[in-house]
């Protein structure tokens, strides 16, 4: 018998201008912390079991031009999703149109935006009852 392919996980790569100036954000923002930087426009973050990478669109071929930085929006499942919130409030930057709420779906969630204008949107899974 074969084995099936199965999907074990995703790591969003968001198009940035400056790495280095991302990096602080999602290490303030987020309390992301840096595995690995490449010196190339190309990083790598992490908290807890989230991988996020970073490139810097360079327009060197294409797929890589410069107008990228800013156009990605990734989810990140969290817990603690209120304590989070106050905290990103408090840093001003929650997207202004994407406050913490239910959604409809079932979803706790909020918005932030990078200094690029990526879109992060982090959201908690309803608490089983």
């Amino acid at each position: 018998m074969v084995d099936q392919p199965r999907f074990l996980a995703a790591v969003p790569a968001l198009p940035v201008s400056d790495e280095r100036r991302a990096v602080a954000f999602l290490t303030d923002a987020l309390g992301m912390q840096e595995l690995r930087h490449e010196g190339r426009g190309i990083g790598f973050l992490h908290r807890d079991q989230v991988q996020l990478q970073l490139w810097v669109p360079d327009g060197s071929a294409p797929g890589a031009e410069r107008y990228l930085a800013g156009t990605a929006s990734c989810r990140l499942e969290v817990t603690g999703i209120d304590e989070l919130y106050r905290h990103c409030l408090a840093l001003g930057v929650v997207h202004p149109n994407a406050p913490l709420r239910d959604q409809p779906w079932g979803m706790r969630e909020f918005a932030i935006l990078d200094p690029d204008h990526n879109l992060i949107t982090l959201y908690q899974r309803p608490t089983p009852s």
